[in-house]
C-alpha cells in the first residue's frame, strides 16, 4: 500500500518540505534509505545520514536545522521519534489484519466466540471457552476448557492456554507462550520419591498485558496466578503457581519467580534475574540484570548481585573485587615478611 508525503504529514499533522506528491511503500532506517521508503531522524547521532540517504521521504523535528540542500522530502513534526512510533502502530495493524474463521479449525459447539474475529487453521478451542470481539487467534493455538479471552486479543500461532484461565482485553501472547501449566508442587516422601500435588487453580492476566515468546505463566495450586494490567513479559520468562505480579511492570528475558512471590507495580527487573519462593517485592523496585533476590525488597529500591543488595553496595564491591587479585599478591608478600621476620 502506497501513501504520498501529503497524506503521512495530515496523518503527523506535521509540514512537508519537498514533493508532497512522492509516494512511500515501506520504512527503513534512515543509514539504510532506499527510493520508496519512509525514514525518520530524532537522534543527533545521525543527522549528517540526511544529506546522502536514499529514503524518498524523512520526518524529522520541527526544530531541525538543515545545513544544506537534502535530496529527500521532508515531514516536520513536533517529536520525531513518537509520529514515527505512531506510523509503525498504524503499518503493524495493517499487516496483521485478520478475519474470518477457517473452515480447518475445530470449534466447540458450546464455545462462544465473539464478532469479528479471526481464528487460524488448526485451532482448537475447546466446550466453555469464550472468545471476545475483535481477537485474532492464529494457527495451532489451543484454548482449553472454559477459558476466558477477552476483546481484541491476539494470540500467536502455537500457544498453549490451559483451562480456566483469563487473559483480559488487548493482550498480546507471542508464539510458544504457555499460560495454565501445572505448578511445580511435589511433595517428597519417605523413600524418596515425590508426590504430585494437584493444582486446582487457574491463570489471570489482566489487561493490556503482553507476554514474549516461550514464556510460562503456571497455574496456582489454589486461587490464581496473577498478572496485572500493563505489565511486559519479556521471551522464555518462568512465572510459577501463586506469583503475582503487579501492574505495568517490565521483565526482561530468561527470568523466574517462584511460587507465590509477589512483584509490586511499576517495577523493572533486568534478564536472568531470579527470585526466590515467597518473597514480597515492594513497588518500583529496579532489579539489575542477573540479580539473585533471596529476600524481600522495599518499596524505590535499586537492588543486583546474588543474593542481591543495594546498587551503591554493588557498585562498592565490584571495585574491590577486581583487585582482588592485587590484594592477594600483598598479602602474600606480608606473610611472605612477617615469616622471614621471625627467623
Amino acid at each position: 500500500m502506497e501513501f504520498t508525503a501529503l497524506q503521512i504529514a495530515q496523518f503527523l499533522k506535521g509540514r512537508v518540505e519537498g514533493n508532497e506528491n512522492i509516494k512511500v511503500s515501506s520504512l527503513c532506517k534512515i543509514e539504510e534509505g532506499k527510493e520508496g521508503a519512509l525514514a525518520f531522524l530524532s537522534n543527533p547521532k545521525y543527522a549528517h545520514y540526511i544529506y546522502d540517504t536514499q529514503a524518498s521521504v524523512v520526518i524529522i523535528n520541527e526544530d531541525f536545522h538543515l545545513e544544506h540542500n537534502v535530496k529527500a522530502t521532508l515531514i516536520r513534526v513536533k517529536d520525531a521519534y513518537s509520529s514515527f512510533a505512531s506510523l509503525l502502530e498504524l503499518y503493524n495493524q495493517y499487516k496483521s489484519q485478520r478475519n474470518g474463521i477457517s473452515s480447518l479449525a475445530f470449534v466447540n459447539k458450546e464455545a462462544s466466540l465473539g464478532e469479528d474475529i479471526y481464528l487460524g487453521e488448526f485451532a482448537v478451542v475447546e466446550k466453555g471457552a469464550e472468545i471476545g470481539n475483535g481477537s485474532k487467534i492464529y494457527p495451532q493455538v489451543y484454548i482449553g476448557e472454559n477459558v476466558k479471552i477477552g476483546n481484541n486479543v491476539t494470540i500467536y500461532a502455537g500457544v498453549k492456554i490451559y483451562s480456566d484461565s483469563v487473559i483480559g482485553d488487548n493482550c498480546i501472547l507471542h508464539s510458544g507462550v504457555v499460560v495454565g501449566a501445572d505448578g511445580f508442587g511435589f511433595a517428597p516422601l519417605e523413600d524418596g520419591t515425590f508426590r504430585k500435588i494437584p493444582q486446582v487453580g487457574n491463570v489471570i492476566i489482566e489487561e493490556n498485558v503482553e507476554i514474549g515468546a516461550n514464556t510460562c505463566i503456571d497455574r496456582s495450586t489454589m486461587g490464581s496466578t496473577i498478572v496485572k494490567k500493563g505489565t511486559k513479559l519479556d521471551n522464555l520468562c518462568q512465572i510459577a503457581h501463586n506469583v503475582k505480579i503487579g501492574q505495568n511492570t517490565v521483565m526482561s528475558a530468561l527470568s523466574g519467580v517462584a511460587g507465590s512471590t509477589s512483584i509490586g507495580d511499576n517495577c523493572f527487573i533486568g534478564g536472568q534475574s531470579g527470585f526466590a519462593n515467597s518473597l514480597k517485592i515492594g513497588n518500583r523496585v529496579k532489579v539489575g540484570a542477573k540479580t539473585g533476590v533471596l529476600q524481600n525488597v522495599k518499596d524505590d529500591s535499586v537492588v543486583m548481585g546474588v543474593p542481591s543488595f543495594s546498587l551503591r553496595d554493588f557498585l562498592k564491591s565490584a571495585v574491590v573485587y577486581k583487585r582482588l587479585p592485587e590484594l592477594e599478591h600483598r598479602i602474600k608478600c606480608l606473610e611472605k615478611q612477617l615469616k622471614e621476620s621471625k627467623n
